[in-house]
């Protein structure tokens, strides 16, 4: 059972002190109380910080907020707008110090171990605070304060069609649940270590950081790992399709490049993922479409134009035909990474966290044997097909023949396809 009286004296001495202290921001209240509280409008938390009865219902799941005001004798309860304040903030706050689990909240609460941390000696860090703290940027609040600012402007609903954004708390898929090589989890380490000293790359003049490209067949994990390094790195993620930018519905290619980059430096810090790099960037030597080919040298512009170091954007580029690129494009990124087809070991590594969840007797190791050239989206499908026929028989558990079954009936459909495409 949860410490009523802790956790209201913790929410209301937090309020106080941010109400009081105009260095701290709305990135120093715990992320639970910042999504509470935020301003839309604003973008911000709004001073001052009341709490409410309601407010302590929804956030901490009090009801009774009146019997516990009386019961400490820093606090009152004011019934006109039902407000929960301190009324010797002295007290409550040496109260809080003195409760044997006040320590651990105010670690956990930046705005708490801000005010605490020259206080009675207590072991607090408000920097230590921070570092545990998730930023605004996480939320879906911040991004929904963004778009609704930008909502106003003239294009606005053009310029949002053109871009879907996540925030990284609704990113299911971390680094955690895939499988990279070698390669693939340095880079990620990389792109952390850039955030992480971004001054000092500004201040030393290496700004060209953070343009990735990520080049393999489908399937092989490349949307994956970018939308995992958005949940990893706590930046909001927003993905462009190129072949829609080009929609003559909404309106000029060239100009819809500008404003999906324009966007991307209004929301940053964040990713900005664009796939299908070679439906646009494969135009350049084309004399096709004028129009599209000065669409790319936009492209091309846009991205030379815009950094990690300097804007607060990650770019990734993304392209299953790497061949259809020129040197134009490829300079354009400064590095390269490759997602190929994985390998036995990779596949089996891949099945096992595709099954952990899944009961019945099956060996993952003759399956990986017996997929070479399965993309990790294949497997996907083969687990998918095996559970489906299972459930057919009422059986939630699977068995070795389950998975045998499913990777013949997909070997069947995958030849069918190509016989398909070769008649086209």
């Amino acid at each position: 059972m949860h410490d009523k009286k802790l956790e209201t004296t913790a929410l209301v001495l937090t309020a106080e002190i941010y109400n009081r202290t105009n260095d701290l921001k709305a990135d120093d209240l715990p992320s639970e109380l910042r999504k509470h509280y935020w301003n839309i409008k604003e973008k911000t938390v709004l001073r001052p910080m009341n709490v409410t009865a309601r407010d302590l219902e929804e956030i901490l799941d009090i009801h009774d907020p009146k019997e516990i005001a009386s019961s400490l004798p820093f606090m009152e309860y004011e019934e006109f707008g039902q407000k929960i304040r301190p009324t010797v903030f002295d007290i409550g706050v040496k109260w809080l110090a003195r409760h044997e689990h006040g320590v651990e909240y105010i670690k956990n609460n930046p705005v708490l171990a801000h005010f605490y941390e020259n206080y009675d000696s207590l072991d607090v860090s408000y920097e230590a605070a921070i570092g545990q703290n998730e930023p605004k940027e996480v939320s879906r609040q911040w991004v929904d304060s963004l778009i609704t600012q930008i909502s106003t402007e003239k294009n606005a609903e053009n310029l949002l069609k053109l871009v879907h954004i996540t925030v990284p708390e609704e990113i299911d898929q971390t680094l955690d649940k895939l499988v990279l090589n070698q390669d693939q989890k340095d880079e990620v380490e990389k792109m952390v270590k850039a955030i992480q000293f971004k001054d000092y790359l500004k201040r030393i003049g290496l700004i060209e950081v953070g343009k990735l490209l990520f080049v393999g067949p489908p399937g092989t994990g490349k949307t994956s790992t970018a939308r995992a390094m958005s949940a990893k790195l706590k930046l909001p993620f927003l993905e462009v399709q190129l072949s829609m930018i080009t929609d003559q519905y909404l309106g000029e290619t060239a100009k819809n490049i500008d404003r999906v980059f324009d966007l991307a430096k209004r929301m940053s810090p964040c990713i900005l993922f664009i796939d299908e790099f070679d439906f646009m960037a494969k135009t350049r030597s084309s004399d096709e479409n004028a129009a599209l080919k000065r669409a790319v040298n936009s492209l091309l512009k846009a991205i030379d134009e815009i950094s990690l170091v300097k804007h607060d954007v990650l770019l990734i580029g993304a392209t299953n035909h790497p061949q259809l690129l020129d040197s134009a494009a490829w300079r354009r990124f400064d590095d390269i990474l490759d997602f190929p087809l994985p390998d036995k070991e990779m596949r089996r590594e891949i099945l096992d966290i595709i099954v952990s969840e899944i009961e019945g007797q099956f060996d993952t190791e003759e399956i990986s044997a017996i997929t070479d050239g399965y993309s990790g989206s294949d497997l996907k499908l083969v687990i998918r097909e095996s559970v489906l026929n299972a459930l057919m028989t009422d059986r939630m558990a699977l068995d070795q023949d389950d998975l045998i079954r499913a990777v013949g009936e997909f070997n069947k459909r995958t030849s069918l396809k190509y016989i398909a495409e070769e008649e086209l």
